[in-house]
């Protein structure tokens, strides 16, 4: 594999990155970017980088001399970093999700096409160990054809959202729960190998926090129901405001079986007809591919991470599609907005356009 050089942008998400790309034997960090001084300089000094590969100013920062561009920026600035670093000859491996319209998704999907280069959206929870591990099972044919998929995604960030000494709001606090979805739908939709169709949303209000009610960021809950292109249901829930854990839980239904992690962390769950006792097995369910390489770890989520860049540094050496290309990531993108679309309109159903 030839050496890569690559620059990072949003090094609050992003320093986790730079651990991960500097571990990685075929790449070099060359460059990195931040508005905030401090962030810029802490990073700059752990992994050693010159002052001239450290940038404030993003247009400056696409000029460097790096091949890839990973975007760790907060999602509004997705759209228009994409496409400026696709337009200055980079890939791009761009945080979850594309963006928060369909517009925006399409002008991204056009500059891809327009370029040439490779765009992947980094979808960590798709590489998770025990998603990994499933995505053998369900392509043995174990659990047979996929009928029925649930998601939950529920992680308290109001701290993100206010800043309740000041009343300063932050960047997320306009964003509706199920526009994040790509945490839930992007391991269903993979491990289904299908796509959504059709979408409806609701929504249980502001009753957590009503006096937050002009900001989306702060509806209680919201469900997602899908109808897929092969006839399948998806329901997804979404929360940033819970009294509850943060957890992460998916379910599968097939002609053939059952399949699902547990809510108590660390355990799986799975029946298959005629193979498992009636009641079904528990078996250890982890993030963590115990079998990874040390440097696997030095990110974040595990070893997902590692996998995630190892695929997508792949695609650009084989000149192959990434596994969560451009079209793959508006599909896993785009429901959650006409879900919320639809939440709005009391949950009537919408179609959920396909970018070509």
């Amino acid at each position: 594999m030839k050496k890569f050089n690559v620059g990072i942008v949003g090094l609050s998400r992003g320093r986790g990155f730079v651990s991960l790309f500097e571990a990685h034997p075929d790449v070099s960090v060359k460059a990195v970017c931040d508005i905030d001084e401090d962030k810029l300089s802490t990073v700059g000094d752990a992994f050693n980088l010159p002052d001239k590969a450290r940038f404030t100013k993003f247009d400056d920062f696409i000029n460097a001399d790096i091949d890839i561009v990973m975007i760790a920026t907060p999602i509004p600035f997705h759209t228009e970093q994409t496409i400026k670093s696709l337009e200055a000859g980079k890939h791009v491996l761009c945080e979850q999700t594309v963006a928060y319209t369909v517009e925006e998704c399409q002008m991204v999907v056009d500059a891809v096409k327009r370029t040439g280069k490779k765009y992947m959206m980094a979808e960590n929870y798709c590489y998770f160990h025990y998603i990994r591990e499933w995505k053998k099972i369900v392509e043995a044919g174990k659990i047979g054809e996929i009928l029925y998929a649930e998601g939950e995604y529920i992680h308290e960030i109001v701290n993100l959202l206010v800043d309740k000494a000041t009343g300063k709001f932050y960047w997320r606090h306009n964003r509706p729960p199920i526009w994040y979805c790509a945490h839930t739908l992007g391991p269903l939709l993979m491990l289904m190998n299908d796509r959504i169709v059709k979408a409806c949303g609701l929504t249980t209000g502001f009753r957590s926090y009503p006096e937050y009610k002009d900001h989306p960021g702060f509806l209680d809950f919201e469900v997602g129901l899908f109808k897929t292109e092969k006839g399948s249901v998806v329901k997804i829930l979404r929360s940033q405001v819970p009294a509850c854990p943060h957890f992460v839980w998916y379910c599968l239904y097939g002609t053939n079986g059952h399949l699902e992690n547990k809510r108590v962390k660390g355990e799986g769950f799975i029946y298959v007809k005629g193979q498992t006792p009636e009641d079904g097995e528990v078996f250890t369910s982890s993030i963590v591919d115990p079998n990874a390489p040390p440097e696997a770890k030095k990110g974040g989520h595990g070893t997902s991470e590692y996998y995630m860049i190892r695929d997508f540094l792949s695609s650009i050496e084989n000149n192959t599609n990434p596994p969560i290309d451009v079209f793959r990531a508006t599909e896993w993108t785009i429901p959650g907005i006409i879900a919320h679309k639809s939440a709005m309109k009391d949950g009537q159903w919408l179609d959920v356009p396909i970018l070509g």
